[in-house]
Parts: C-alpha cells; sequence; structure tokens
C-alpha cells in the first residue's frame, strides 16, 4: 500500500473519531420531541424581536433553547424569564464555557423559546442590575437569592447573569 494511501485511510479514520466524539458527548435535547440529538440544530421559527419579552412568561413553560454565534456549534438549555426589553438567564459562577464565549465572542447567537427563534445578544451584567435581574429570575423559578439553584450549588446571589437584547 504506498504512503498516500495510508495517509489517507489515517485521515478519515481521525475524522470519523471525531464526528462520533462531537455526536457522542453534545449536549441533547430532550424536549425538540426529537429523541436524544445532538445539540447542533436549534430549530423553531425565525421571528422578528418581540416589543415585550415578558408576554412569554406565562405561555411558554421550561428551558429556552439557545446556541451562539461560531463554532462548535451547539445548543443548551437555560432557564430564563422575559422582560419588556428582553430575555434574563443566568448560570453559576464557575467560568463555565458558554459564559467564557459569550465574553469573548461578543454574544451573538440565537434563542429559542416555545416555537420561536429570535436573533439575540447576550451582554453579562454587573453591579446592582445583576442582583435585580438575578431576583427576577430566581422568583420566576420560587426561590429566594440566598438559596441554591439545586442541592450543592452556589446561592443565587453568586451566580452570573447574561441579558439577551433583539440583535
Amino acid at each position: 500500500m504506498s504512503k498516500p494511501k495510508i495517509a489517507g485511510i489515517v485521515v478519515g479514520l481521525v475524522l470519523l473519531v471525531v464526528v462520533v466524539g462531537w455526536a457522542s458527548t453534545a449536549p441533547y435535547l430532550s424536549n425538540t420531541g426529537l429523541g436524544r440529538t445532538p445539540g447542533i440544530i436549534i430549530g423553531g421559527t425565525m421571528t422578528p424581536a418581540l416589543n415585550d419579552f415578558s408576554s412569554l412568561n406565562d405561555s411558554v413553560r421550561g428551558p429556552l433553547l439557545f446556541k451562539l454565534s461560531g463554532f462548535p456549534p451547539f445548543v443548551n438549555n437555560l432557564s430564563w424569564v422575559g422582560t419588556p426589553e428582553g430575555v434574563i438567564t443566568a448560570t453559576r459562577p464557575d467560568n463555565g464555557y458558554w459564559a467564557r464565549r459569550v465574553r469573548s465572542n461578543g454574544g451573538d447567537g440565537l434563542l429559542r423559546i416555545g416555537d420561536q427563534t429570535f436573533e439575540m445578544t447576550a451582554t453579562e451584567i454587573h453591579g446592582d442590575d445583576r442582583l435585580a435581574m438575578m431576583r427576577q429570575w430566581a422568583e420566576k423559578s420560587g426561590r429566594t437569592l440566598d438559596q441554591p439553584a439545586y442541592p450543592g450549588s452556589e446561592p443565587l446571589r453568586d451566580w452570573k447573569v447574561f441579558f439577551w437584547t433583539a440583535r
């Protein structure tokens, strides 16, 4: 067998391992009706930004789906609360992957709330505004700022807040 043919086989095997690895470790969307589908397709209907996102708080249950611009193209779930100006999300203060991407890549992405998908930009919120937004997020989930989101997590007052507005 020639060296170019061996090199082609090796490259093909490496690509196969990468694709299988991605598909087996990507976030999975269980609430889309697609079963265990790798989290790379957000779906929904592209919709112009709403004048008031708080209108979705009572009509849409469960987490929203988000997909940040750039690579890798992953989709994940977030708890949220709509406001007249945009959407509040929060994450643990552990410098997680998606929060780092928002900070380094400008925060452009897609939010799917129910069947509507919106082009949005996330901005990290600091100071007193962060606590006010975190209080709204906590109230929607029936918690206070002193409670953890789940056993073993930090109190909600320590979580990082990201506010999504229309692009």
